[in-house]
C-alpha cells in the first residue's frame, strides 16, 4: 500500500480468487493532483528520465512548483534522497514482478497492450468496438482495471471476451503483481491477444511496467490538446497514442496538430493514430499496428530462441 498518501488503503479485489490480497504490495511518494476520487496531497514518480517538456521547476510570480531535486517530487517530512531510495524499492520489486509476468506472456506468445487514458476518455468503448472488429481470428482476453464497480468488464463480456475485474480500491493504477494474479484466471490464449485497461490516470500508470509489449495512451478530442505537456510521463512512456472521437471534431475548438506536435515534443517517437470507435475512422490503421507490432514482437522472439539455440549447440 501507499504509505505516503494512502492511496489503495483498501481491498484490492479479483474475480476468480478465492482469497484477497488487501492493497498493492509498493509505497510510491506523492506528488501532485488526482482526479481518481481520494483525497491526499500530490503524487510523482522519479522512474525515467524526465521527458525535455518538464525540465526543471522554480517558484515564480504566484505560481508553487514542486518538482525540484533528483526525485522531481515533494512530500512533508521527506528528503529527496530519501524519496529516490523509497521509489526505487518499490518499482524494482514491481519490476520483478513484470518480468515473471513478461517471461509468462512470451512462452505463449501472447501480445499484451496496456490501455492508458484519463477517466471518459472513451477507452472503454475503443475496446469493445476493437474486439468487435478483430473477431475470433485468434485468443483474446481483457484484464479490467478500476477502482469499483465491474460495469467495464461487463461490457466487455457482452462481446464473447473473457474479461478479469481487478478492482483497486483506493488505488489509482495496476501493477503488476495485481496484473499477474489476474492473468491467473484466463486460460486459452496462446498465440493470442491480450488487453490490459488501466484505471483512468494520466499519472500513476506511466511509472507501473505490467509485463506489456507496449502502452497505448488514449487522448479524447473532448479533453484538450495540451494534455500531453501537462501529463508529459505518460506520454513519454507510451509508444501510441490514439487520439480518439475524431468525429466530435466539427462541434469542437481543437487543434489536432498542435496536440500531436506537443506529443512529440515530450516523445519524438511516440506513434500517433486518428480514431472514432462511433465512425470508424482509424479502426483499420488501429488494427493494422496491432498485427504489426505483434509480428515484430514475434519475429524478435524467434530471434532470441534462434540465438539460444546456437549458444548451445556451441556446447555440444
Amino acid at each position: 500500500m501507499c504509505t505516503v498518501c494512502g492511496c489503495a488503503e483498501g481491498e484490492t479485489r479479483i474475480e476468480g480468487e478465492h482469497h484477497h490480497h488487501h492493497g498493492h504490495d509498493h509505497a510510491h511518494p506523492h506528488t501532485h493532483p488526482h482526479d481518481h476520487g481520494h483525497s491526499h496531497h500530490e503524487h510523482a514518480f522519479v522512474r525515467r528520465p524526465a521527458p525535455a517538456e518538464a525540465g526543471p521547476l522554480v517558484v515564480e510570480g504566484l505560481n508553487l512548483h514542486f518538482g525540484q531535486g533528483p526525485a522531481r517530487a515533494h512530500a512533508p517530512g521527506l528528503s529527496q534522497s530519501r524519496m529516490v531510495q523509497i521509489e526505487q524499492d518499490i518499482l524494482g520489486k514491481n519490476d520483478r514482478y513484470a518480468a515473471e509476468n513478461r517471461a509468462r506472456f512470451d512462452a505463449l506468445s501472447l501480445f499484451v497492450l496496456n490501455l492508458v487514458s484519463s477517466p471518459g476518455s472513451g477507452k472503454t468503448t475503443l475496446l469493445t468496438k476493437t474486439i468487435e472488429r478483430l473477431g475470433r481470428r485468434r485468443p483474446l482476453a481483457v484484464i479490467e482495471g478500476d477502482q469499483q464497480t465491474d460495469h467495464d468488464a461487463a461490457r466487455i463480456r457482452a462481446t464473447g471476451v473473457p474479461a478479469v475485474q481487478v478492482n483497486t480500491g483506493k488505488g489509482c493504477h495496476l501493477d503488476a503483481h495485481m496484473v499477474g494474479r489476474a492473468f491467473e484466471q484466463l486460460e486459452g490464449l496462446e498465440g493470442g491477444l491480450l488487453f490490459i485497461e488501466n484505471v483512468g490516470n494520466l499519472v500513476c500508470p506511466a511509472a507501473f511496467d505490467l509485463g506489456e509489449a507496449h502502452k497505448v495512451a488514449i487522448l479524447s478530442v473532448t479533453e484538450g490538446e495540451d494534455k500531453p505537456l501537462k501529463y508529459p510521463d505518460m506520454f513519454h512512456a507510451a509508444d501510441l497514442m490514439l487520439l480518439n472521437k475524431t468525429d466530435l471534431l466539427p462541434h469542437l475548438d481543437f487543434d489536432v496538430e498542435a496536440c500531436i506536435a506537443y506529443a512529440r515534443r515530450v516523445n519524438p517517437d511516440i506513434e500517433v493514430i486518428r480514431v472514432s470507435a462511433r465512425s470508424g475512422e482509424g479502426m483499420d490503421q488501429w488494427l493494422a499496428w496491432i498485427e504489426r507490432q505483434r509480428g515484430a514482437r514475434l519475429r524478435a522472439r524467434i530471434d532470441a530462441l534462434k540465438v539460444q539455440a546456437q549458444a548451445l549447440e556451441a556446447l555440444l
